[in-house]
């Protein structure tokens, strides 16, 4: 499922392909297709994220509001638009520039008030300068919910994905099986900040990327990263092979529906005090 860099990635590129413009708004499959004809030929405002949820707004205070799901894309490209290819749900077409959603698991004309409500349902996003950890604090320390399940819980923080869980929790060296409860808050304060600094890179980037220089490919003699998501990580998806770090092989195993990857020498398993 597409993370919240991803989303804010897109954001940006609607903005940049179609802000200020108006644009022709069409649903070729059909799906979407009474609500594109109330928006068709309307100015189309500007697009933000939340989390995983997208938000483009129209004249007239009208949002589209998009999740992509597991399997959904919004492609952008420049240029006159090609004819439909696949079930394309939503179409925007400028003067400069052409975008088909398709696959999503929700794509909605809603009011300002719907999204604000779906914004204040969501947590505490590490890309939205609106940000509030402490909340998401005051719910990881009363949860007795694993940290890797409350990272994942987007309504604990939003935007974070099955990626960023592996890979934060590994570079803080947190076991992803410690209940919120037993965290300290300034070992919360660091996986918030590592998300804050992680985050904007991927959009940047529009992918990624958590190793740290001294242990990139070329300082570490060792082959780049080949896999279709693209990015060099420290554990995700590396189950079976070595510990970059340590050499211990990396371990998976099912969390919050996900596979979760953690190396077990690096992110020794918290064990509470005994009782005495």
């Amino acid at each position: 499922m597409p993370e919240g860099h991803t989303l804010r990635r897109l954001a940006l590129d609607l903005d940049a392909a179609f802000a200020g413009d108006r644009v022709a708004v069409s649903s070729p499959q059909g799906r979407f297709a009474a609500e594109a004809a109330q928006l068709d030929g309307a100015v189309l405002v500007g697009a933000e994220s939340a989390g995983k949820h997208l938000f483009v707004a129209f004249e007239g205070e009208r949002l589209v509001h998009v999740h992509l799901g597991l399997i959904g894309r919004f492609d952008v490209a420049d240029g006159p638009a090609p004819a439909p290819q696949g079930a394309v749900r939503l179409r925007l077409v400028g003067p400069r520039a052409h975008a088909d959603l398709r696959g999503a698991t929700r794509c909605d004309l809603v009011t300002p008030e719907r999204r604000d409500a779906v914004v204040a349902s969501l947590g505490a996003d590490p890309l939205r300068a609106d940000a509030d950890p402490d909340r998401a604090w005051a719910t990881i320390s009363r949860s007795r919910r694993s940290i890797g399940e409350l990272l994942m819980d987007q309504a604990v923080v939003a935007g974070v994905g099955n990626v960023y869980r592996a890979e934060v929790l590994f570079r803080q060296r947190v076991d992803p099986f410690r209940p919120g409860t037993s965290l300290r808050r300034a070992q919360w304060q660091a996986i918030w900040d590592d998300l804050v600094a992680l985050m904007p890179e991927g959009v940047v980037a529009n992918r990624i990327d958590t190793v740290r220089p001294e242990h990139a490919p070329e300082a570490m003699g060792r082959e780049p990263r080949a896999d279709d998501h693209g990015g060099e990580v420290y554990v995700y998806r590396r189950a079976g092979q070595p510990c970059l770090l340590c050499g211990t092989t990396v371990r998976t195993e099912p969390m919050a529906s996900r596979n979760l990857f953690w190396c077990p020498r690096c992110q020794r398993r918290w064990r509470p005090r005994p009782v005495r």
